[in-house]
């Protein structure tokens, strides 16, 4: 998931991340418009639409704020808290388009979105976001299944596994830590706790676990 954002990032133009100090003077200073290519993204601006003719035949991108439900240009920025949830080819002058949403529960996502804070990823749909597939997002919750590669949120350890879920991608169940849990090797361990040397290999569906106690 990680390498599909980074694909969709490097689709944008060249040099509309910008530094950071040039984000900032662009962001107090910004309007809803056109600007040329290359012009740096403000914070909590997307662009919405291309046009190869302006800027002296170098092509323009128009830049707005963010709201939920736009449809922003391939390679655009994801704004800190939302994801994208559909894509459309045809849109931004043939650039191609993906729906940017506020998470809710119950919200699909499409391969490569980010995962909002707090949220987990429960099932997998190849045949959403344009048949590029797309991951069913949940806010975390004490005994939730969540999708392999899905965030462990803060405070949560990971206590078993099944590998037939998520249409094949298997699962790892999450829960809020607490002294007597079996933890999965590699779950994280919160502050405030420890595994002991205790080792049940069978745990987690034949993972192996260890015995969580409070520090």
């Amino acid at each position: 998931m990680i390498g599909a954002v980074v694909l969709i990032a490097t689709a944008m133009i060249t040099g509309t991340a910008g530094t950071a100090a040039a984000a900032e003077r662009g962001a107090r200073a910004a309007t809803s418009g056109w600007a040329c290519s290359g012009t740096p993204v403000p914070a909590g601006y997307v662009i919405t639409d291309y046009n190869r003719s302006l800027c002296n035949g170098q092509g323009a991108w128009y830049q707005q704020p963010v709201y939920d439900g736009v449809w922003a240009c391939t390679g655009s920025p994801i704004v800190p808290g939302y994801v994208i949830t559909d894509h459309n080819r045809n849109l931004c002058n043939g650039q191609g388009a993906w729906y940017h949403a506020q998470p809710r529960n119950g919200t699909w996502a499409c391969s490569g979105s980010p995962i909002v804070p707090g949220y987990v990823i429960t099932d997998h749909n190849r045949n959403l976001c344009n048949d590029r597939g797309a991951w069913y997002h949940a806010p975390a919750r004490d005994g939730i299944w969540a999708c392999s590669g899905s965030p462990i949120v803060p405070g949560y350890v990971i206590t078993d596994h099944n590998r037939n879920l998520c249409n094949g991608q298997g699962v790892w169940y999450h829960q809020l830590a607490r002294e007597g849990l079996w933890t999965c090797s590699g779950s994280p361990i919160p502050s405030g706790f420890r595994t002991t040397n205790d080792n049940n290999r069978n745990g987690c569906n034949g993972q192996g676990s260890w015995y969580l106690v409070r520090t």
